[in-house]
């Protein structure tokens, strides 16, 4: 799953380097032709990419426009040009900041000072930042070449390749509100410089272009013959141009509606092959090819509108190898696909994690499960964590409802069933089971009424009725019975303007998707404390309360002072302390007021307190939420990232340690495991794991040096190198893991109130009910603030050389229980406790764990009785080795009686340690198993018996531990014995030495 790529480029001279944008996901570099990604503009403000270009003289050069140029209602808006000089290490802010939107970017190939942007501008504000600039000194400095109004934008720049002077610039008038879109007008043009954009060339009828205004068009110019050109234009009939001199005159080729009138307002692309100017790409919801100049199109797309056929539908970017035809790279709302064999095969590289969510949900399951809503992608459910190893992959994830996916809900009683939404007001129940959905969308009231959902229609459970849940149009309805009937609750809240609602407002091309469904309602919050209680917002800026539960409602608009006018009603949260309390999410982006709105009220909206602004934190905002459990805990979501309050929303500060500044769209909390889950709209779902540590922070319960933080409780998983399903061998950086949290182990976490020193060290004791002490865990990788050790679950045990280690491995499992942990240095300590659990997915008896405890004990006694053996003449050798050594570096005879004595004790030493311990051969080794019976592999055996049992020991489990216990005291006998025996000779001769 991945996201809406906007634009694509890739180094010629090796295409191997390759730079994709994402419409809100940041850029993304691949050196090894696209089977693995970095994200490289991490760091910058902004994360809504519109374009981006190589500098090929010098592939270092990288040039990134943001704000996305396809104008549709969820589009997001960016912040100007950003130019790298180190492949994208690093970048620096070049201007054009007010331009909101970049759609293309050209640099001049034999002059690279000089760049060409091209900017769509704000489509929901007129202005005059948009249309066509240059610069000539790299940068530095910004001339517009080419504008026609307030409301035109470039929607496609080339130049003709063979001549760097030559460009062609497409300026596209267009407006959008909130209730409507309008594509086309006066504004719009085909504009031609054949001066590097001093003058310019509006073309017209005269060249055989359509009459009348025009709206998008798209390019596309044949490199091996750049005569060769095609046009993609939206008029009074959409259609297909072609010119075969240079672009002087057009011929309409092809007015077929499937391939020249398919949304052209977000679907404008054209790509011509390298190699072939004959075959055309039609770059839309399909992928569709014409093999003779655009006359006709394959009836069978390279890539159809299916999302069951490899790569999802919807494309927006394309990239053709200028060296090898074949090869080209595709993006779209899905993702990007490349091919290397003209479209036969697509290789969809899985690890670019830009998927757009608008809703995310939890369940309580253990390992708890996430849940959101896609842009074009559907609903989805996906393992927060998981208890095997490899990460949690994709495949992990189960598609639950289609659509454009938005709320999604599980039933927190059993999370197989719950409400999943997609646009238009489509509502349903999902069975996550057996994949079946069923609609359940509320009917209108009569056959005179017509419903209005919004795209993104508010929908709430109720806190207090698991079967209850509320839905929005421009009426609240409840549903008593999980969708079963509904009743309507409100009258029309919304301002129910006739002005917002006409079917057409004009334009070349009708674009009624329910995008533009207004005067609805976007938020619901009913009260958790008191069942009467209701607010709701709306996105033509109505707030309304009920105080019992719909009869009567209140509206609270204008007591809200500094809340712009209509604005839009994103989100209202209903305090969880005190039910008069309310905390509400406003923006006015599209109205071209990109300030972030919030407010609370705690006198049941008779008064607001404005709690961000512009100041204090950066984009508009789009949710918010309240911790559960210290009320001065409050998380923001803007659109340029997450933020965070410690005094209840006086104060913010960023949230970054990793996490990008990209659109922050819902937030919510999963209560047993104090786990925040962040949905962005543009880097997929990410889950801060570590609430209980930011609620003693914000709470301010901290003391000055060590403190030991709140632990949720840990669980004891059982099981032995748990592999994730499918193919455990994905390759290297091929396959998305997601990271995961730790398991069969515990994070502690303890925070340091000064700057550590270079050798400061920290330790953690753990204690048992009994208060003995089990285990120490040491730290020395430290930092001021929060920090975490790694407790294993484990109580120490004997260990003998030559065991195998991993990161899974342990010493032996602890009991179920609570477990008190003392972290220390040399001058603070602090307590803390951590409650372990039995593995929730087993229904085992107490004792199962009890007795399989004292099974792992006894043979540790034997394995610690071994191991001293073992250890005894490891000593013995090693002074043994030494006195060789000594020997030889005196250069003593080879008969020197002592040292005779000495290598015979060596070889002794040997062969009894290997009747304890079968070694390892001396000789050069490939692989090599020992298969002969011995003490250490008899306690083997039984340590292999306790490792990852569900059932109480049986006999004959106990029969192999007994014979184990026999094997090592007939073997520490026999140690012994040689130590009193042939040791003691042996030392006595050494020492008439006094050696």
């Amino acid at each position: 799953m991945s996201g809406r790529i906007t634009t694509i480029d890739v180094v010629t001279e090796n295409p191997k380097i390759m730079y994709v944008g994402a419409a809100s996901g940041g850029v993304w570099k691949s050196e090894n032709g696209g089977s693995a990604w970095k994200p490289v503009f991490d760091k910058q403000p902004t994360q809504n990419i519109g374009a981006l270009a190589i500098q090929q003289s010098n592939p270092n050069v990288i040039w990134v426009g943001t704000g996305e140029g396809n104008p549709r209602n969820s589009m997001n808006l960016g912040m100007g040009i950003f130019k790298s000089e180190d492949g994208g290490e690093s970048w620096q802010h070049m201007g054009l900041e007010d331009t909101k939107t970049i759609h293309r970017i050209i640099i001049d190939p034999v002059d690279p000072n000089i760049v060409y942007v091209g900017a769509m501008g704000d489509p929901f504000t007129a202005n005059e930042h948009r249309g066509l600039y240059k610069t000539i000194d790299g940068g530095l400095t910004w001339e517009k070449i080419l504008f026609s109004n307030n409301l035109s934008g470039i929607a496609d720049l080339v130049m003709d390749p063979s001549n760097h002077n030559k460009l062609f610039a497409a300026l596209y008038e267009h407006k959008r509100t909130p209730y409507y879109f309008t594509s086309g007008g006066e504004g719009s043009g085909l504009y031609v410089s054949q001066d590097a954009g001093k003058n310019w060339h509006k073309q017209g009828v005269e060249e055989g272009l359509p009459t009348g205004d025009l709206g998008r068009i798209g390019f596309a110019i044949a490199a091996s013959e750049p005569d060769r050109m095609y046009a993609k234009i939206e008029a009074e009939k959409n259609a297909i141009y072609r010119s075969d001199n240079g672009g002087d005159s057009w011929e309409m080729i092809n007015d077929n509606p499937k391939f020249a009138n398919n949304r052209p307002f977000y679907f404008q692309e054209l790509a011509v092959d390298t190699e072939d100017k004959e075959r055309l790409y039609n770059i839309y919801q399909p992928l569709s090819v014409s093999y003779d100049g655009g006359i006709t199109f394959d009836p069978i797309p390279m890539i159809p509108a299916d999302e069951t056929k490899g790569i999802h539908a919807d494309f927006h970017a394309f990239w053709v190898n200028p060296n090898d035809a074949k090869h080209f790279i595709i993006g779209g709302d899905g993702g990007l696909g490349i091919t290397y064999d003209h479209g036969k095969s697509w290789y969809f590289p899985e690890t670019i994690p830009v998927a757009q969510f608008y809703h995310v949900g939890v369940d309580n399951d253990v390992p708890y499960n996430v849940y959101g809503g896609m842009q074009d992608n559907g609903n989805w459910s996906g393992p927060a964590y998981t208890w095997k190893r490899g990460g949690i992959r994709t495949l992990y994830w189960q598609y639950l409802v289609g659509g454009d996916g938005f709320d999604i809900s599980p039933d927190l009683d059993n999370s197989r069933f719950g409400y999943g939404s997609s646009q238009n007001g489509n509502l349903y129940r999902y069975d996550k089971l057996t994949g079946y959905y069923v609609s359940i969308q509320p009917p209108a009231p009569d056959v005179k009424t017509s419903l209005r959902f919004n795209w993104n229609a508010g929908f709430a459970r109720n806190p207090l009725d698991a079967n209850s849940a509320y839905y929005g149009s421009q009426f609240v309805h409840v549903t008593y019975d999980k969708g079963a009937s509904w009743e309507i609750i409100s009258p029309d809240l919304t301002t129910n303007n006739p002005e917002h609602q006409k079917p057409d407002y004009g334009g070349l091309t009708l674009d009624v998707s329910g995008a533009e469904r207004y005067n609805s309602i976007l938020t619901i919050a009913p009260s958790s404390l008191d069942k009467n209680v209701i607010w709701v917002g709306t996105d033509d800026g109505q707030v309304q309360l009920t105080r019992d539960a719909g009869k009567t409602w209140v509206n609270l608009t204008f007591n809200i002072k500094g809340m712009p006018d209509e604005g839009w009603i994103a989100q209202i949260e209903a305090s969880r302390y005190d039910k008069g309390s309310a905390w509400m999410v406003v923006n006015n982006y599209r109205k071209g007021d990109y300030a972030p709105y919030l407010f609370r009220t705690n006198d049941f909206g008779k008064t607001w307190v404005r709690l961000a602004d512009e100041v204090k934190v950066k984009g508009y905002a789009l949710t918010v939420i309240q911790d559960p459990v210290e009320p001065k805990l409050v998380f923001l979501g803007t659109e340029n990232g997450l933020w965070i309050s410690i005094d209840e929303g006086n104060s913010w500060e960023q949230f970054m340690n990793g996490f990008p500044s990209v659109s922050t769209m819902d937030l919510k909390i999963q209560e047993p495991e104090s786990a925040l889950i962040v949905g962005t709209f543009g880097r997929a779902i990410w889950v801060l794991d570590d609430l209980l540590s930011l609620r003693e922070i914000a709470g301010n319960r901290l003391k000055t040096g060590i403190n030991a933080l709140p632990m949720n409780d840990a669980v004891q998983v059982k099981g032995l190198f748990i592999n994730p399903p499918g193919n455990i061998w994905t390759g290297f950086y091929t396959t998305f893991e997601g990271e995961n949290k730790v398991f069969q182990k515990t994070q502690i976490p303890f925070y340091l109130s000064n700057q550590p020193s270079k050798n400061h060290k920290v330790k953690a004791e753990v204690f048992d009910a009994q208060n003995r002490l089990i285990n120490t865990i040491e730290a020395d990788s430290l930092e001021d603030g929060l920090n975490y050790l790694i407790w294993r679950l484990d109580e120490k045990s004997a260990a003998t050389s030559g065991a195998w280690q991993d990161e899974f491995s342990r010493d032996i499992p602890v009991l179920p229980g609570e477990y008190r942990i003392v972290i220390s240095d040399s001058l603070f300590s602090d307590t803390t406790k951590v409650k372990v659990i039995p593995d929730p997915r087993f229904d085992l008896e107490a004792s199962v764990d009890e007795e399989l405890y004292k099974f792992r004990k006894e043979a540790d006694v034997l394995l610690a009785k071994l191991k001293n053996e073992l250890k005894i003449i490891d000593e013995k050798k090693a002074s043994v080795d030494e006195l060789i050594q000594k020997k030889n570096e005196a250069n003593v005879s080879a008969e020197d009686e002592t040292l005779v004595l000495a290598k015979s004790m060596q070889q002794q030493l040997k062969e009894l340690r290997a009747q304890g311990q079968t070694p390892r051969p001396e000789r050069q080794v490939g692989a090599w198993q020992s298969f002969e019976t011995s003490p250490y592999s008899k306690i083997q055996d039984a340590l292999a018996i306790a490792a990852a049992q569900t059932k109480v020991p049986s006999k004959q489990n106990w029969d192999v531990l007994n014979q184990a216990a026999g094997l090592i005291d007939e073997y520490s006998i026999k140690v012994n014995f040689f130590m009193e025996n042939q040791w003691h000779s042996f030392e006595s001769e050494v020492n008439k030495e006094n050696l």
